[in-house]
């Protein structure tokens, strides 16, 4: 999907940086879109169907958790992106975001070529995650998984996983950059098997870091796992 085809929807009430970010957004070729609050954010976001959307925490009428749960219940969207920019950095509040379902977190102040520069990566990361879906074959950096096979390269080596390290792994680069909370990745993985607890995650994903690299996975404190590249 080229950058004029994407939808960014901006909903922030301070109007310096919905005009500073929109303006750098916009420049980079994406179509941009703004709400000076929560409410007419989650209006918009039903009205336009945005490929990523930018909330700030603290707003008017209806915080930025608030619209993101809102969100996440309306079937049209489960998909869209969600990415916080907000001042505040307390452990908490990126708790309570994740929480509501957000896939990514970007506190501020932030230069904007920075946040464009995040912004990008986020977008390129599950673009090609969702191009190499429709062949059954994940792409993400160096990884490539053949879903068929049950097989999976890293720069071109192929690596012997056990299934439930594969379905952990496919699952993660599934939505690179998204966060998985621990309660999903038992019920999407595990399912209904018995003798599963919250440990089993941790050492899986111990045992990927190892065979594939400590620098993919990123631990959430108090949430989950998110793949990175």
């Amino acid at each position: 999907m080229k950058k004029g085809d994407i939808t960014i929807l901006l909903v922030d009430d301070e109007e310096d940086i919905l005009e500073i970010v929109g303006f750098n957004l916009k420049k980079e070729g994406y179509n941009v879109i703004i709400a000076g609050n929560g409410v007419d954010g989650l209006e918009m976001a039903k009205q336009h169907s945005p490929q990523l959307i930018i909330l700030d925490v603290m707003m008017p009428e209806m915080d930025g958790i608030e619209v993101c749960e809102n969100i996440r219940l309306i079937p049209e969207l489960k998909n869209v992106l969600i990415t916080f920019l907000t001042a505040r950095g307390e452990d908490y509040s990126q708790l309570a975001g994740y929480d509501a379902g957000a896939d990514d977190y970007i506190t501020k102040p932030i230069k904007p070529r920075v946040l464009v520069s995040k912004i990008n990566a986020l977008l390129r990361r599950v673009s090609s995650a969702e191009k190499s879906e429709d062949l059954n074959v994940v792409e993400v950096g160096s990884i490539k998984i053949d879903i068929d096979e049950y097989k999976v390269y890293n720069n071109g080596e192929e690596l012997l996983l056990p299934r439930k390290e594969f379905e952990l792994l496919l699952l993660l680069t599934s939505r690179p950059g998204k966060v998985f909370k621990r309660d999903e990745i038992l019920d999407r993985v595990w399912g209904n098997e018995i003798v599963v607890g919250g440990r089993t995650i941790d050492v899986h994903i111990r045992k990927l870091r190892e065979k594939i690299g400590d620098q993919f996975f990123k631990t959430v404190k108090g949430v989950g796992y998110k793949f990175e590249v």
